[in-house]
């Protein structure tokens, strides 16, 4: 059975191909197109998975959209009319463009582009799209599942029970009671720019302390039922023709930060931004804990699968899994883009897939490949000289050695990762040991703000010896994705000072031998130069930009920063041999 999900039209656009109940291929389009969030039809990514799974279009059984258009735009009308005053004639403006985009036929689109049967295009709702990407791709046979972003069709919040490859939905919260809508107007009153600025938000509330955790506690409140309300009078939801917020947040917040602003400790403004940054995590982690809570005693299980863009926020997993002492698995791409991948296994699973089994999802390499071929091709446009590595064992030595030097490295090889994080594919590395390199890499080669922090890949075996971690051998719990913040133990912040965060935590990705065989055997050359069994990773791209697919993007993003080395493949070039 070939089964092809999708997402488009909001952002982060993207396309799964599950093939029998494995997928075999998965992919954001912005890592095609170069616009980082694109929203538009995932036509390369389509492309792409249609040749991975070695099929065409006719090929596949079913096309699985990932929410329910009619029922979105039905919400959106229902939004707009509760204020008729402030949406007058803004109501209008967005019929035109769906008109104009053609949003109202999506089934229609995806036939046409596809050239296939319009009987073999469904659609599934937003949530329940989440719901399965979590719960199909988790090692559990029951649990809990949530999901929690902006707002799907109505619900901005949904918990269900997995059993038996059978999803149940319990309860749900509609809008406007959104905890992601919620952090994204904080994140809009601190500066930086929705759907993009959340883990700027997450890095700068470690600066500071929830000293303002009370005003928070007053914009939302927990229920009985298991979820929560935010109180609608300070922030305009339905009708956000401007801001997501009004002046009576102001009232109790003080005025909002100015966005592209200078990061400033020692001024006391921004020392309060850091404390609103603070609060509204430290609450946020408190309404989390409270809707989980209740989802495991209505599951009558301990097992918790996790989804919606609120599932990135990897502070607040590892408190879930510390407070709740849960098994947690967290769709990696747990945004919009993964709710293609939900739509596809639904579809699976609901088709008679359910008598094969579930099978967790540990690998993410699922994005494309490039041959020797392609390489040597793109290097030879735009390289005076390279150098070719004939073997791996030769290559790992050199590039460890180079890191241990004070190198940075650009590191892309085989298939790019699946989600919003470089697992060790798409990376660029360096000595976490050195305390510059935090600022260096922060400025001068990711072009961001200085107090961003960055990840550190361990070797899963030494985990314990640096970081407050549990089940490290597990290769499906958050922090083998990069998706929970864990902390650095005392007497080993100050031997890796880069990826230590200033509150003394560090966002961990554990590297295993069998899901990463060649980055393993880097970081433990690494090692065996410097003792530590750790690098500093980030993602190969620069500031805005989405992460790096293809090998002329690697070339262009070293050509554009201080890196020191590109490694692509089994070649390697050094800045002074670009043209």
């Amino acid at each position: 059975m070939n089964i092809l999900g999708l997402s488009f039209d909001y952002h982060d656009a993207a396309a799964a191909l599950v093939q029998d109940g494995d997928v075999v291929a998965a992919s954001q389009e912005e890592r095609f197109s170069r616009k980082k969030h694109d929203e538009r039809i995932p036509l390369q990514a389509v492309s792409f998975c249609l040749q991975q799974g070695n099929i065409t279009a006719g090929d596949l059984d079913a096309v699985v959209f990932y929410e329910n258009t009619a029922l979105k735009w039905d919400r959106i009308v229902w939004s707009y009319l509760q204020n008729p005053e402030r949406a007058a004639g803004y109501l209008s403006l967005v019929t035109d463009a769906w008109f104009h985009q053609e949003k109202f036929d999506t089934e229609a689109r995806i036939a046409d582009l596809l050239g296939i049967d319009f009987d073999r295009i469904l659609s599934l709702s937003h949530h329940e799209s989440h719901a399965a990407s979590a719960y199909y791709c988790s090692p559990f046979k029951e649990a809990a599942i949530v999901t929690m972003d902006g707002v799907g069709e109505y619900e901005t919040t949904t918990v269900s029970t997995g059993s038996d490859n059978t999803i149940t939905k319990l309860s749900a919260q509609n809008l406007p009671h959104s905890i992601g809508l919620l952090y994204s107007a904080i994140t809009a009153f601190l500066g930086f720019e929705v759907n993009e600025g959340e883990y700027k938000v997450m890095g700068m509330a470690g600066f500071g302390d929830p000293s303002l955790k009370g005003a928070f506690r007053k914009l939302i409140t927990t229920t009985e039922n298991g979820l929560f309300e935010v109180a609608q009078d300070y922030f305009e939801f339905l009708c956000p023709i401007d801001l997501p917020f009004n002046d009576k947040l102001l009232e109790i917040l003080g005025p909002p930060r100015t966005p592209g602003e200078h990061f400033d400790l020692a001024k006391s403004e921004d020392h309060h931004y850091a404390n609103i940054a603070a609060s509204l995590q430290d609450r946020i982690e408190e309404v989390i804990l409270h809707i989980i809570s209740h989802a495991m005693e209505a599951a009558g299980s301990r097992n918790v699968c996790l989804a919606g863009g609120v599932g990135l926020n990897s502070l607040a997993n590892a408190r879930v899994v510390k407070d709740l002492g849960c098994n947690l698995y967290v769709q990696p791409a747990a945004g919009d883009a993964g709710g293609a991948l939900g739509a596809a296994l639904a579809y699976y699973f609901s088709h008679g897939g359910a008598h094969d089994g579930k099978k967790p999802l540990v690998d993410l390499y699922l994005g494309r490949q490039f041959s020797d071929t392609e390489i040597l091709s793109a290097l030879n446009r735009h390289c005076l000289s390279f150098e070719n590595y004939f073997d791996e064992e030769s290559m790992i030595e050199d590039v460890a050695g180079k890191l241990a030097a004070g190198s940075v490295i650009g590191w892309m090889q085989g298939r790019a990762e699946w989600g919003p994080r470089a697992l060790g594919n798409r990376s660029i590395l360096a000595d976490p040991t050195n305390a510059d390199m935090q600022n260096n890499v922060n400025t001068k080669i990711k072009f961001r703000e200085p107090f961003r922090p960055f990840a550190p890949s361990v070797l899963a075996e030494h985990a314990d010896e640096y970081f407050n971690i549990e089940q490290a051998e597990s290769l499906t719990s958050p922090e083998n994705f990069m998706l929970a913040v864990v902390d650095v133990l005392p007497n080993a912040q100050n031997k890796i000072p880069a990826v230590t965060h200033v509150d003394g935590t560090a966002r961990v990705h554990l590297v295993h031998r069998e899901i990463n065989p060649l980055y393993y055997r880097l970081i433990e050359a690494f090692q065996n130069r410097t003792g530590t069994p750790i690098l500093l990773n980030t993602s190969m791209n620069l500031n805005g930009e989405a992460v790096v697919n293809a090998p002329y993007d690697a070339l262009e993003t070293f050509s554009w920063s201080n890196i020191d080395y590109m490694v692509i493949g089994h070649y390697i070039i050094s800045k002074e041999s670009l043209v």
